[in-house]
């Protein structure tokens, strides 16, 4: 039988002498405040400045903008495997761009190529029912 004294504890509820005091941690070899994660590391490491020698002049780069840089001129001697992931790069921005021109238009004409797409919809319905129509009546 449970007393009186130990009604706060339970489910949810562990009793007063386990629970952890005001500012202790329950993970106190945690991970250190202020450690970054993987994806912090690696913006970091793609935003740092190179020196590219480009064109017979040195000048200062991002890491990210070298590493396109020299990926371009591998494709451009006749690397395959460098040109095709280059061009699996431009294919993958011109895509992302397609679809953000897509999507940025503006309501009205989001409104009336709407109304075309139902119009060729309901025609093609149309064509298809008179179609199975025709074969049922042979």
């Amino acid at each position: 039988m449970a007393k009186k004294s130990d009604k706060g504890s339970g489910y949810g509820k562990p009793p007063q002498h386990t629970r952890f005091e005001p500012g202790q941690s329950g993970n106190p070899r945690g991970r250190p405040k202020g450690s970054l994660n993987f994806t912090t590391d690696l913006k970091t490491v793609l935003l740092a400045p190179v020196a590219v020698n480009d064109g017979g002049r040195s000048r200062r780069v991002t890491t990210q903008k070298a590493a396109l840089l020299r990926l371009r001129e591998k494709a451009l001697k006749g690397d395959v495997r460098a040109l095709d992931r280059f061009l699996s790069l431009a294919m993958a921005m011109s895509v992302g761009s397609a679809e953000e021109t897509a999507t940025s238009l503006p309501p009205e004409d989001q409104a009336i190529l709407e109304a075309y797409r139902r119009d060729v919809l309901a025609d093609a319905d149309a064509t298809t029912a008179s179609q199975r129509d025709e074969e049922d009546a042979t």
